[in-house]
Parts: C-alpha cells; structure tokens; sequence
C-alpha cells in the first residue's frame, strides 16, 4: 500500500525530444507534488510502436534529470503500482475491456478507414461535426460474424451516453461538453492496442493520481475521460488545464519559430535553472515584477489556479537574458566546469593546452559578456595569438585616419623605454589621450580593432591583462603592418 495524498504524474510519449510545453507540464506536476509533500510519478506512454525508441526515452529521462525534475516513482526507480511503461500494461487493459463489454459499454467496431473517412467527409459537405455514427453499434452475433469471416478485425469503440459531460477545473472552472457531438470513440485499436483515453484512464486509476494537471489542449480529451471513468465505476481525478506555450505570432510552439526542445536549448548553453526559471514564469506571475526566483522559492509561492488561462508566449531573448543574468553570478570554478564541453566543442584541449590559471583568467575576462555558455566557443579566439586576425569590420574601422593615429601612438607608447613594466596599459593609455586628445569610443574602439581584431568583445583591460604585454605589441605590429599608413 501507498500513502494517500497528492500524486500527480508526468505520462510523456517518447516519440522525439522533450519539448519544452511538455517540460513545462512535468515542471507544474512537480512543483504541485513538491509543494504539497506528494508524490510525482513519471509514466511512459510508448504504445506508438512505430514512432516510439528506447534512445528517445533515454533522453528524455536524461533531460528531466538535467532539469532537476526527479521523479519519484516510475523507470529506474519502480514503485508500488507499476509496471510504468504501458506496453507492459497490457493485460491490465484488456480486463478492463472485458468489464466494458460486459457491461454493454463498449462493442467490436468493423468499420475499415476508407468507409470511415467516407463518413468523416459526407458529414463534413452537411457542415456537421465529424464523428463516428454508430454503424456497428447495434450488431447482433450474425453480422458480427459475418464481417470476421470477411478477414475484418474489430477495433473496440466506447459506447457514448446522451446528456452533457460535466467536470471542475481547477484553473477554468466548470467545463461542460455535449456527449451526443462525440460519438462512440475507440478504446481498443484492432492490432490490440489501447487507445490513448482508454489507457490513461486506467492508469491514472490504479496508480491512484489525484490530480492531472496537463495542457488545455487536452480538454476534450477530458470529456470522453469523464466517461470511462464512471462507467468503469472509478472516481475522476481533479483537473487543471494550463494554457500552451505560443511563438510570438500566438500560434502553438513550433520548429518554425526555432529551437523548441530542452535538448536544443541545453546544446546552446541554457543552464538548467534558467529553463526552469523561465518555464516557471511563462505564463505565470511571482508578483512585485519578479522574474529571477530559484527554484526553493519557486515552489514555495506558485499557484496551479493563478495560472494564466491564454497562451503564454516563448520569447527566447528573455529567456537569454535571464541566462545572462545568472551567468554572471556564477563562481569562476563552477563556471569552469560548465564551460569545458564548449571549450572542446570550440576546439581547444582543457586538460592539456589552457592552464587553469590562464583558462580561468578568459573566462573571468568575457563571463559578463555571455548570454549562453556556449557563446564561451566565439570569445577563445580572442585570447589566441595563432588565431588573432583583423575582421572585416575592424580593419574597416581601422583604416580611418584618426583611428590609426591611435593606434601607432598607442604602439610607440607602450614600447618606448619610459613604458614601466607594471601597469603598462594604463599608462599607455593616459598619455595617448594627452597626445591625440582621443577619449570615449574614439580612443577605445580603435585600440579593440587592433588588439583583439573585433569591434565588439569583452572590456578591454580585462583583455589586456590576460594577453599580457608581450602579445598585445605582436598584435599592434601585425596590424600596423597590415594597414596603409
């Protein structure tokens, strides 16, 4: 036996990447469980055997892992009312059919797709409501045995009850559907296959789930749910249907408005409690303006009914910024960590090539400049002499008079005898001011070209003090070289 209480569960088909609507869904049911000191349970619906893999569930236990989103019953954990994977479930659901049809509320359906696309099609050119209308309803033992002698393999339909479909939300109130616009749905697919209502039911049932907290495009989903369960005799869950997760043209999150994954956001240097941060706010408030909340608190002052009924939009700029936001409040030596998968990915050996010191010196210098930690990948190049060269735009910049007159005064500074040692840089730069009467961006975005050969980067000094004396005069020479005079 288990405790009674709050269980909420996650029940995701591993049919491709988690998407992050689907990671937001999973967040709300673990926030909820955590908050009410229930149990989370992790489910997989894989009876889409052709579209379902081992290594897209692998990965979607790897990326709810990533989150921070554990589970505490389902794969790799078990748990007293498993199995957790519906394939393995199977037995359970064909008993249940057994009571159905037993009960005269469900019936072998015969019908093949082209007569019911026919149907769907005749009562689309009426301007009705597509809906299966009960052909094989009332068939007596004779014509049922009929149709199996033609090779037809029945599907099991749920047979539908006139009268209204009724149930609370607890984020949109009383929801009311018509039960004579449904029409009999199937339960049982002929390949012996339950079907996605009929399966969820029993599961949410016997893994006694006392609330489903999930999309609102699963709406009416949760009518012909209501259904089965009461004429399977089970007390319905409660039910909070949140609002979809929309691009900015208010359309439901897609490929086409770019990244939609955890797995593509991870690869481009989202760190995990951003994503939860962000996933947390989308559509949602934590009150006085706040947008940066750790997870603790998260928990602690989310409401599942103040939860915003229209869609939420992505905005991945915010999401970047938020990023940004704890970039900077990162410890260097944990930071570092972070960083080394990207800093290989860039092409530079961590163990071997950059010392700690120097690579903590680099990432010291650019982590308030980064938006994600992969961008670590377009700061390296900077710090390396081999791969120092002048882009378009610098050398652009640089071919103004005034900007190289900075430059070459710059250059004689530093490498005149009364340059000291210590402090060279800002020494140096004192004195071009003096000669040139240079300041602001007319006296720092030329030496920038030159030094780091971008217009852009981190801040200058910062640069300079990784560099060390020795090669920014290298770098001045090549430039000055390289450029009329």
């Amino acid at each position: 036996m288990i405790k009674k209480g709050v269980r909420v569960r996650f029940a995701p088909s591993p049919t491709g990447e988690l998407h992050v609507g689907n990671a937001r869904t999973a967040l709300y049911n673990w926030i909820f469980a955590r908050q009410k000191g229930g149990d989370f349970i992790l489910r997989i619906e894989d009876t889409d055997q052709e579209r379902t893999t081992k290594a897209f569930e692998n990965d979607l236990l790897e990326d709810l892992c990533w989150l921070g989103i554990g589970w505490d019953e389902g794969p790799q954990k078990g748990g007293p009312l498993g199995p957790y994977h519906q394939t393995e479930r199977l037995h359970i659901y064909n008993a249940h059919l057994e009571k159905l049809i037993a009960k005269g509320r469900a019936y072998p359906c015969y019908c093949r797709e082209e007569e019911l696309e026919a149907e769907r099609a005749n009562l689309m050119a009426k301007r009705m409501m597509p809906r299966y209308m009960g052909n094989c309803r009332n068939l007596n033992a004779q014509e049922r045995n009929r149709l199996e002698c033609e090779g037809r393999r029945p599907a099991y339909r749920f047979k539908v009850a006139e009268g209204p479909i009724e149930f609370d939300d607890m984020i949109r109130g009383a929801m009311k559907f018509d039960g004579n616009a449904i029409g009999d749905f199937i339960i049982v697919r002929s390949n012996g296959l339950p079907a996605y209502n009929y399966a969820v039911v029993i599961d949410d049932h016997l893994m006694e789930i006392s609330h489903v907290i999930r999309g609102e495009d699963h709406l009416s989903n949760t009518a012909a749910q209501v259904m089965l369960y009461l004429a399977l005799d089970f007390s319905p869950p409660i039910f909070a249907h949140h609002s979809l997760i929309l691009g900015k043209d208010r359309t439901k999150l897609s490929k086409r408005h770019g990244a939609t994954s955890v797995r593509e956001f991870r690869n481009r240097g989202i760190l995990p409690e951003v994503l939860l941060n962000y996933l947390s706010l989308v559509g949602n408030s934590f009150g006085e303006g706040r947008e940066v909340c750790d997870i603790s608190e998260i928990i602690r002052i989310f409401s599942l009914e103040k939860t915003g009924k229209g869609g939420a939009i992505f905005d991945e700029d915010k999401l970047k910024w938020l990023n940004s936001i704890y970039i900077k409040k990162y410890p260097i030596g944990k930071f570092l960590e972070l960083l080394k998968t990207f800093i290989k990915e860039a092409g530079y050996d961590v163990e071997n090539t950059l010392d700690s010191n120097t690579l903590a010196a680099i990432v010291g210098a650019v982590q308030g400049n980064l938006a994600t930690i992969a961008e670590i990948r377009d700061y390296l190049n900077i710090f390396n002499d081999e791969k120092y060269d002048l882009c378009v735009e610098a050398r652009t910049f640089l071919s103004r008079g005034e900007s190289l007159k900075v430059v070459k005064s710059f250059y004689d500074l530093i490498t005149s005898r009364e340059c000291p040692e210590e402090n060279s840089y800002e020494w140096a730069i004192k004195n071009v001011q003096i000669l040139t009467g240079a300041k602001g961006s007319s006296l720092f975005m030329p030496l920038r070209c030159a030094i780091t050969g971008s217009t852009c980067g981190p801040e200058l000094d910062k640069v300079v003090a990784v560099l060390g004396k020795q090669s920014v005069v290298k770098r001045l020479e090549k430039t000055l070289n390289a450029l009329p005079s």
